[in-house]
């Protein structure tokens, strides 16, 4: 009896783990040579994770990077920035032309303007002007003196020395006599106050001269008052 149960321990303690999870179930603890106890590894390998759904159709959705799908899109989008970026370039160009033509004209219009207006104060200051001139001449006429001569009566060569000195500063500012006498009469440069038969004279001609007529450059400043030939 004593011998039978001694081979039956020798038995169970030989026996390891192996032996006893041989029928497909999960070995229980196991005292180790220390006492502790350790879980046994399961015999059933853990089941895989399944993907997460839509995870494939996601990674698929687009064209894989360096595939020539990938390389036309970006192409093509490149090609579409450079187009309205040249649509744009090109409008601020055209604006920018028109806005320079714009200044153009407006800074010729200002111009002309300018031109125009100092043209007309002269006139107007040569306008008040040359009545002055017209009755210092009248005055020479009446005394009897030559416009370009000299007297020597003090009063007399102070009156030719006021009109000569005033007609050159007229005609140093580009102001003219009119004098159309034996001219064709011309409504726009000349006022007929009236008319005589002449002989040997043509109708519509100039043949005497009442007030002399002034010009600034080619604006009339005062036209010339005559008498025309019937």
């Amino acid at each position: 009896m004593e011998e039978s149960r001694d081979d039956q321990g020798r038995d169970r303690s030989t026996a390891g783990p192996d032996d006893q999870g041989s029928d497909g179930s999960t070995a229980g603890p196991v005292v180790g040579d220390g006492g502790a106890l350790r879980a046994g590894a399961s015999s059933t390998p853990p089941s895989p994770t399944p993907p997460a759904e839509g995870a494939g159709n996601a990674q698929g959705s687009g064209p894989e990077a360096g595939s020539p799908d990938a390389a036309q899109e970006v192409e093509a989008d490149f090609d579409h920035l450079l187009a309205d970026a040249q649509r744009e370039r090109d409008e601020y160009l055209d604006l920018a032309k028109r806005a320079q033509a714009d200044f153009e004209n407006y800074r010729k219009r200002m111009a002309a303007e300018v031109q125009a207006a100092a043209a007309r104060g002269k006139a107007e200051l040569i306008r008040d002007v040359v009545p002055v001139l017209d009755d210092l001449e009248r005055a020479i006429q009446a005394a009897g003196l030559d416009p370009e001569g000299d007297s020597d009566d003090g009063l007399a060569h102070g009156v030719l020395l006021v009109f000569r000195s005033l007609r050159d500063s007229l005609a140093r500012n580009g102001v003219e006599a009119v004098d159309p006498k034996g001219e064709k009469f011309d409504p726009t440069q000349h006022e007929a106050l009236s008319t005589v038969a002449a002989d040997g004279v043509e109708p519509g001609v100039v043949v005497e001269v009442l007030q002399k007529g002034y010009r600034l450059g080619e604006q009339l400043v005062r036209p010339a008052r005559v008498v025309v030939s019937e």
